[in-house]
């Protein structure tokens, strides 16, 4: 499957992704019709090409933390909420995409799917984010959270001091809203590696920047996103200035859960997420929020601890 790179300039490091397919019946939340089939062949052998091709006309790429600045203004948070994103993201490669020679039938095809497409920058800030964490990862000493990822059955992360070990606990299951027609008894566990997010600060850790997308996770409204955000502070080490978030006085997102503060404050990291129907094939069928259990921050702080000589 093609992919796109994001390269993390200060690290010398890189991340990838594969392109975001649209909600629904898609491959990554477990359907596997003929339509997503179909629609994976069309973007090997179509979207792929022409927008490799738009993306070699500018020599140094897109520089997606600006990207990223532009959307949090606009009421983005990166995990359920692209619509900024995406169409800022288009407008850098429309211009590129209609000046290519020899894919006269193709391009119209490859703009009218962006636009479409609210969700296709989602798989872009997992890469930027997995970017930036992987160069947090060199940093050996500290409680910093640098991954979260579930698989249905398990979640697990990892922090700076410990390097590449996981340390895991009992999925939870979403709690949100859902599709016409379908149920919490009709969820998954929660699953996928889009918690990444999260884990850079925006998704959950961000809510107040997207008031509009609190309902659709069923979180309430303005006041309780305000409430959560002011909570995810308390777990993390200081705030990004980078990334301004303007209903929040212009206060800057969250900046690197501190596994330490979880376990002493007792507050989970909120995580927005898909909800993916627990019969294989049928793809997502809601959305909402979960949280990690505190397992996973017990273990690791434990370890760290023992890292540095401390005895239980």
């Amino acid at each position: 499957m093609p992919v796109l790179v994001v390269e993390n300039k200060t690290d010398g490091n890189r991340a990838y992704c594969t392109m975001n397919e649209g909600i629904g019946a898609v491959l990554r939340f477990g359907a596997y019709s003929q339509e997503v089939i179909d629609r994976l062949h069309w973007m090997k052998n179509t979207l792929a090409p022409v927008l490799s091709a738009a993306l070699q006309t500018k020599p140094d790429g897109l520089n997606i933390n600006v990207l990223v600045a532009k959307a949090i203004a606009m009421g983005d948070e990166f995990h359920q909420r692209n619509i900024a994103a995406s169409l800022a993201f288009l407008k850098e490669v429309a211009p590129a995409i209609v000046t290519l020679e020899g894919f006269e039938k193709e391009k119209p095809e490859v703009i009218q799917f962006l636009a479409d497409t609210d969700q296709f920058f989602l798989n872009i800030m997992m890469a930027s984010s997995k970017a930036v964490l992987d160069g947090a990862r060199t940093i050996e000493e500290g409680t910093v959270v640098t991954a979260m990822c579930r698989n249905g059955h398990e979640f697990g992360i990892r922090i700076s001091g410990m390097g590449d070990e996981w340390f895991t606990g009992p999925v939870n299951t979403p709690k949100g809203l859902y599709f016409s027609g379908f149920s919490e008894e009709d969820a998954s566990p929660d699953m996928g590696d889009s918690a990444i997010t999260e884990t850079f600060g925006v998704g959950g850790m961000a809510m107040i920047a997207a008031p509009a997308v609190t309902r659709f996770v069923g979180s309430g409204g303005f006041h309780d996103a305000l409430k959560t955000s002011n909570e995810m502070l308390e777990i993390s080490i200081d705030t990004n200035p980078n990334f301004p978030v303007p209903t929040w006085d212009f206060k800057g997102i969250c900046l690197g859960i501190d596994a330490r503060k979880v376990v002493e404050t007792g507050i989970l990291p909120v995580i927005n997420t898909g909800i993916a129907n627990k019969q294989a094939g049928r793809g997502q069928i809601g959305a909402g929020t979960v949280t990690p259990p505190m397992d996973c921050f017990e273990k690791a702080v434990l370890a760290y601890a023992k890292k540095l000589g401390f005895e239980e």
